[in-house]
């Protein structure tokens, strides 16, 4: 009996200590119940914060779910999206609650989760860009763009796969980690070389993506995961830190489910970096929020211009012709004057006399001196080609690469920017020019006039239309979703304006998606139980 009374008399001092314990540790805390009301599927900028000011959850279990996903999901499904977890993104959340109890306020991406395409720097990760060259190698210091997002609160919670040295525009394949494979269709490819990201942020692995695109990087992917992707002016956004493939084209940005996340991404990471002598210009020096440009409304009374000759052709998909065909009634319904077609005198012949020149061996030697640090396997590019660091399937490109030892500044004609070489200014202002003559704000197409291509299918027609105007001028170009066709497969619409009209774009893309909504998550990725 005393035994019983004893034991009664422990259990009833247990439970007063843990409710005591509770009192004083837990009041801050959400409750298991309300944590897990908090749902990452098609999470966003805006719908996170509110999970925290209303104390739905906190950043230690946002983060920890968005994690939770990459596990149970990445590797089950084959998607192959992500290369390596950031270990110390929990700590990091731990802070950023413990800032936000103290101050009240969130920083502009407060708590965040970033999925990094593998050729962003990071001073606490691997970047590897894909390579097998690159294998281990962790950077002295943060990329330009990955020092903005962690000022702004963000949390950098993985890496993801790409295509080796991101040479290759229609799949996305390392010689690290393999391929990564559609999140709509797992039969498809994600395009290249940003289609890690784009399949994380499709399948909700995070919020923010950040991809590159020199030809078609970002828009791509962009458009085969119905996602926005946004390809900036060259000159308005920093490339330091970020392993190049032809720095004269080159472009890093982001990757979103929304062009209100990718506005609110680009607010941060847009402007002039020191480090990058492209920013050195009146544009990236002023202070500009991109959300302000979004309305529903931004549409009304725009001229856009369809430029057919692009993406009309007997190897055009007629289902993605046909979206084609829709997303001119819906933007003329959200208040646009289409002016179709637009013709651009020489067009065929300038867009043509504009192929991609090598310089991959100078930029990435130049990177290398700047970043390489014990770790890094190679020193140089040659390395890559004396200890064949690559792919097979890239032995054309590493081949290209390494034919070309002249400097791009002693090429003729000269391999650099816009206006430093003849071709690409003259491309640049016959588009400026039929803009200008047809009073157009901005031209508009399919980003490709195919859908998806399955994997391994390198016969197929993909109809990319995305290299054709904006790598070569320096324009910029986004993509939205525009809908989808057979096999659940995403179609991307592309909007295209005058060099540093880029708030515009975000304002354009805004009102046709709030037109259209055709963004819905891929159905292999549901929410965790």
């Amino acid at each position: 009996m005393s035994q019983h009374l004893l034991t009664k008399s422990v259990l009833k001092k247990i439970s007063i200590l843990l409710m005591l314990f509770c009192l004083f540790s837990c009041t801050n805390t959400p409750s298991l119940k309300k944590q897990n009301a908090y749902i990452s599927v098609e999470s966003s900028i805006a719908s996170t914060h509110s999970a925290i000011t209303t104390n739905v959850s906190n950043c230690e279990s946002i983060t920890r779910r968005f994690i939770e996903r990459i596990k149970v999901y990445d590797k089950s499904t084959n998607l192959n999206a992500i290369t390596i977890f950031n270990n110390n993104a929990v700590d990091r959340s731990k802070l950023l609650d413990q800032e936000y109890q103290k101050t009240k306020k969130l920083r502009a991406l407060h708590c965040i989760p970033v999925i990094l395409k593998d050729n962003f720097d990071t001073a606490d990760m691997p970047t590897e860009a894909g390579s097998i060259a690159l294998k281990g190698s962790l950077p002295k210091d943060d990329a330009f763009m990955v020092k903005r997002l962690r000022e702004a609160g963000a949390i950098i919670i993985a890496k993801s796969n790409m295509g080796e040295w991101a040479f290759s525009p229609y799949n996305t394949i390392s010689s690290t980690y393999g391929e990564t494979l559609n999140a709509y269709n797992l039969k498809h490819v994600p395009a290249g070389s940003s289609g890690g990201t784009a399949s994380a942020i499709a399948a909700s692995f995070g919020i923010i993506g950040m991809g590159t695109d020199t030809g078609n990087s970002i828009r791509g992917p962009a458009s085969h995961l119905a996602l926005v992707g946004m390809r900036s002016t060259i000159g308005l956004t920093s490339r330091d830190g970020v392993v190049p493939l032809l720095l004269n084209r080159d472009i890093a940005g982001p990757l979103t489910r929304s062009v209100e996340d990718a506005a609110k991404t680009f607010t941060v990471i847009a402007g002039y970096d020191l480090a990058d002598p492209i920013t050195h210009n009146i544009y990236a020096k002023q202070k500009v929020d991109y959300t302000d440009y979004l309305s529903k409304d931004a549409l009304q009374g725009v001229r856009l211009g369809v430029i057919r000759e692009m993406f009309e052709s007997e190897l055009a998909d007629f289902e993605v012709l046909d979206l084609m065909e829709q997303a001119i009634r819906d933007l003329k319904a959200a208040g646009a004057i289409i002016v179709d077609p637009v013709s651009i005198k020489d067009f065929k012949k300038l867009s043509e006399a504009t192929g991609f020149c090598s310089r991959f061996r100078f930029d990435l030697n130049k990177y290398l001196k700047k970043s390489a640090t014990e770790s890094t396997p190679i020193k140089s590019f040659q390395n890559i080609v004396d200890q064949t660091l690559f792919s097979e399937h890239n032995l054309k490109s590493i081949q290209w690469a390494a034919s070309v030892r002249i400097s791009p500044h002693n090429m003729q004609p000269p391999c650099v920017d816009v206006q430093g070489d003849p071709r690409r200014r003259q491309f640049l202002n016959a588009v400026v020019k039929a803009m200008n003559d047809q009073n157009i704000d901005a031209l508009i197409y399919p980003s490709w006039s195919n859908p998806p291509t399955k994997i391994a299918d390198s016969s197929s027609p993909h109809g990319n239309n995305s290299p054709v105007i904006a790598p070569h001028t320096g324009q910029p170009a986004i993509t939205v979703p525009m809908g989808y066709t057979q096999g659940n497969l995403p179609a991307g619409l592309q909007f295209l304006v005058r060099p540093f009209d880029d708030a515009k774009l975000f304002g354009y893309a805004f009102a046709y998606e709030q037109q259209t909504q055709h963004r819905k998550p891929p159905i292999l990725f549901p929410v965790l139980k």
